[in-house]
């Protein structure tokens, strides 16, 4: 970790740490609450429901816990669609400051929902965090890549996914019946949400702004310098100014590239198709339907209710334990390559996880189930889980990464929120074989890999982008 300082770590906290925690958090909150909060949507929020039926079999309550969910991927795509647009206006630092106002705003609409019985207050809470998170996956990853050294670059790009990790598992352990996890307790579970917010608007003032942005977009030479300095400690910085001056010399010939621009330009064409796939690949990698499957596959194996869920909180842990192993491994073994192993580990897994689950009947096939399930999340987080964050802002200048961000993450939220909506309704049409889509998908993801993702490891941006040039 040589070029890591007190200084840069507390940047890379007070930046990507907070944002990934609402990331990662308002990602998994709405799971282990789902029954209480459904019954509250039945008996107190909404009108014209059966209660002579469970809440869960109520067509009405269904639909709004339905539109409660998927709303939140709907502002991330919002979110992706306007990170290009905060990003150049406001910067990257203080359009992370400003994102905070989404999260106090839907804070306390959701905290706020069950007294007022209002289901809308809960929908649109859940809508304002979806865009603040769908602005945090572009800003802070950007920021992360103009602040970090090189040879740091995809260490420091993997702390936002470690931190979305363990939020998530945070959720699960609070969302359970014995902690928030109750009728009075889930509007305290939502509210939390804003905890990070405070912490975000307290620290990152304290750090300066992307060095990168203030000499390429704003033409300020000494606050450039003044912001490297105080990053990189008692390090030199000569030679990083002198490779962001040329960075800027080439983009005075080529002005802000614009979205339109973006597909248009042959040059930019191939890693914007990269950006786009890899964010494709990690959604549509089968991860979600794994661990949705995980309790099921717990109960197979004669655990009870309460065992199957810490057993999958158990998976949770085996994912930010292996987040932080991938965070080592990055800048030793390289973007590409763990790329290439997680997926076609992921393929292996899937392949064997459809058979098993077929004679889940016989007491030692489902012990297996429940090994290739946590196997399945060791490969997730070796590399698919981490690297397409951080990977799209090493594939582009400084004048084309916002848009390309942009998009990116535009492309991540819709592909999550595709399988949010077609998950359950092909588990129902084809149960463990809907393990077969997930291994087809990962096959054609590894090929793509294989031939088109270049390796960004240790290679300035001015490197990355002159081999692309080569290409065309």
């Amino acid at each position: 970790m040589a070029g890591m300082n007190l200084r840069l770590a507390f940047a890379v906290l007070s930046s990507a740490c907070w944002s990934a925690f609402q990331h990662g958090y308002n990602t998994g909150v709405m799971n282990a609450p789902q029954a209480v909060m459904s019954e509250w949507l039945q008996k107190e929020a909404l009108s014209g429901t059966n209660s002579s039926i469970p809440p869960d079999q109520d067509p009405k309550v269904t639909n709004v816990w339905s539109i409660t969910v998927s709303i939140y991927c709907v502002g991330g795509m919002l979110g992706g669609v306007i990170t290009g647009v905060v990003a150049n206006r406001f910067g990257r630092k203080r359009g992370l400051l400003l994102n905070n106002i989404l999260v106090f705003l839907g804070a306390l609409l959701e905290s706020t929902a069950r007294v007022a019985k209002s289901a809308e207050m809960l929908i649109l809470g859940r809508f304002f965090i979806g865009v603040n998170n769908g602005l945090n996956a572009g800003l802070a990853p950007m920021y992360l890549a103009e602040i970090s050294p090189v040879s740091l670059r995809g260490s420091i790009g993997t702390v936002y996914q470690l931190v979305i990790t363990i939020t998530i598992l945070l959720s699960q352990v609070l969302g359970l019946s014995s902690v928030l996890g109750t009728e009075d307790g889930w509007p305290w579970l939502l509210a939390l949400t804003i905890v990070p917010a405070i912490l975000q608007c307290v620290t990152l003032p304290l750090c300066p702004e992307s060095p990168k942005y203030l000499l390429l977009n704003k033409a300020q030479e000494l606050h450039a310098q003044r912001a490297l300095n105080w990053l990189r400690g008692d390090v030199a910085v000569h030679g990083e100014m002198e490779e962001m001056h040329q960075e800027a010399e080439k983009n005075k010939v080529s002005k802000k590239v614009t979205l339109r621009e973006l597909f248009g330009n042959r040059r930019l064409r191939q890693p914007l198709l990269i950006a786009m796939m890899v964010m494709v690949a990690q959604q549509f990698s089968g991860i979600n339907a794994v661990i949705s499957f995980s309790t099921d596959i717990f109960k197979k194996a004669n655990l009870s209710e309460a065992q199957s869920q810490y057993a999958t909180l158990g998976t949770g842990v085996m994912n930010v334990v292996m987040t932080v192993v991938s965070l080592v491994l990055v800048e030793a073994a390289g973007r590409r390559t763990l790329l290439l192993a997680g997926f076609s580990g992921m393929f292996v897994v899937t392949v064997l996880l459809c058979i098993a689950l077929l004679y889940t009947h016989v007491v030692w096939v489902s012990y297996v189930c429940i090994a290739l399930v946590i196997l399945f999340v060791v490969m997730f987080a070796t590399g698919p889980g981490s690297i397409p964050w951080f990977l799209v802002t090493e594939l582009f200048n400084q004048s084309a990464r916002p848009a390309a961000t942009a998009v990116a993450v535009t492309v991540n939220w819709t592909a999550n929120f595709i399988v949010i909506w077609s998950f359950l309704p092909l588990r129902l049409a084809l149960g463990s074989y809907t393990f077969v889509i997930f291994a087809f998908l990962q096959f054609i993801f590894i090929m793509f890999i294989f031939f088109k993702v270049p390796e960004t490891k240790n290679k300035t941006i001015e490197e990355i982008t002159a081999m692309f040039r080569q290409q065309i």
